[in-house]
């Protein structure tokens, strides 16, 4: 792969399109006498943003203990999913122009610090309430992570390698989605929900002197502003396909995050009782986060746009199919495994298609593009737990909800390529 191709192929995840901007304002290249070690960077980056990104998911398989102990309901206690959300997507739109001002690493390891006193916070909180605050707080935190660890890779990994580092990093953020409820479920089966904060606290400030020690130092400030960034964003909001891809990257997570909850607030069957079977569930989707690097060779040769209608659309029949069968009867745990399998398959291959179209759509603003997609994103992802909650008198409700949901985004973004030309 030559440095064309890593200009103009964007890495398949979260932050494709920022590959060559971060997520704020352009960086500038670095010279060729200073890239960073590839294997040991990637492999640290990669690491600590898995345990990042868990902190949005390990909530969902111990909303039950965590109302037992609060005093409230398990659909209420999904309310700590929906604030790391929030307080995630809003830090998106500030952390990118903070690590252009301050530095990439720098960012990411105050930030991960931050991060581990609001996550051991988590485990001592005596209400929902306060619950939801300290939540919000984590995910503020957590944001700080992201933007800078791709603007780290778009400035010290050599080109030819730079489209590779951000498979393997945003191949880590999905893969969080499973991984982090199952490490939850396993942590809180065997010790209670507050063990799974706590260890995952004692990571993070692990993981902030990790990357103090394999990260190179920080280069001098740029001259760059916040402003800068939003004034970037309001420029890019007057775009008529702009909006609609993005009114679309909602649906996204919004599904994903509902199916998820739906599994543990509304319950089925096959799994009901039975911890290992809906960990066994969980953990059977893995494989399908890594096979979406492993095809993006033959994806990329269909237009960004195809593959985010083809992939809303295999999510919006996949859970339709599964909301069918659940009503007629009883959906047993290996028909249920293998839905959930394409399901997650459809997302995997939406996301980092819905950036590749909204960074094409930017111009020079692409990373402040990549900004407004983050947050979107997990606006959605705030939104997902909610929606479980509203439609959890059965999870055949739970999945057709989630279907119109799919339908809708994939019409935004028919739309939106058509309002594009």
């Amino acid at each position: 792969m030559n440095t064309s191709a890593a200009s103009s192929a964007p890495p398949h995840g979260l932050g494709a399109a920022g590959a060559e901007t971060g997520l704020s304002a352009p960086s500038s290249p670095s010279p060729s006498t200073d890239h960073a070690p590839f294997l040991r960077t990637v492999t640290a980056l990669s690491a600590v943003g898995l345990l990042v990104v868990s902190q949005l998911y390990t909530v969902l398989p111990v909303l039950v203990p965590l109302a037992a102990s609060w005093g409230t309901t398990s659909s209420a206690a999904g309310w700590t999913a929906t604030a790391f959300g929030f307080g995630y997507a809003a830090g998106f739109l500030f952390s990118g122009p903070l690590s252009d001002r301050f530095g990439r690493r720098r960012v990411m390891t105050v930030g991960l610090c931050l991060t581990a006193v609001a996550t051991a916070a988590v485990a001592l909180v005596p209400s929902l309430l306060v619950g939801c605050a300290v939540r919000a707080v984590q995910g503020l935190c957590a944001a700080a992570f992201a933007p800078a660890a791709f603007a780290y890779i778009a400035e010290r990994i050599e080109p030819t390698r730079r489209l590779a580092a951000m498979t393997w990093l945003t191949s880590s953020f999905f893969s969080a989605a499973v991984l982090g409820q199952v490490y939850a479920q396993s942590v809180a089966e065997a010790a209670g929900w507050e063990p799974v904060f706590l260890f995952c606290a004692v990571g993070l400030a692990g993981a902030a002197l990790l990357l103090r020690g394999v990260l190179e130092g920080d280069r001098a400030a740029t001259a760059s502003s916040v402003g800068d960034a939003f004034r970037a964003m309001g420029r890019l909001l007057r775009i008529p396909s702009m909006v609609l891809l993005l009114l679309a990257t909602v649906t996204v997570l919004c599904g994903f995050v509902a199916v998820f909850t739906g599994l543990q607030v509304a319950g089925v069957p096959a799994v009901a009782g039975d911890p290992d079977a809906l960990l066994a569930l969980r953990a059977a989707t893995l494989p399908a986060m890594v096979l979406v690097p492993l095809c993006a060779r033959w994806l990329v040769r269909l237009p960004a746009a195809t593959r985010v209608i083809g992939g809303l659309l295999l999510a919006a029949l996949v859970t339709g199919v599964t909301a069918l069968i659940s009503r007629q009867g009883d959906i047993g745990a290996v028909p249920l495994g293998a839905l959930l399998f394409v399901f997650v398959f459809a997302v995997a291959v939406t996301a980092p298609a819905l950036v590749e179209a909204i960074g094409a759509r930017a111009g020079a603003a692409r990373g402040a593009a990549v900004a407004l997609y983050t947050f979107t994103l997990f606006v959605g992802a705030s939104v997902g737990p909610q929606l479980a909650v509203a439609t959890s008198d059965s999870f055949a409700l739970v999945c057709s909800a989630v279907a119109g949901v799919c339908v809708v985004g994939a019409l935004l973004a028919a739309l939106g390529r058509r309002a594009a030309g």
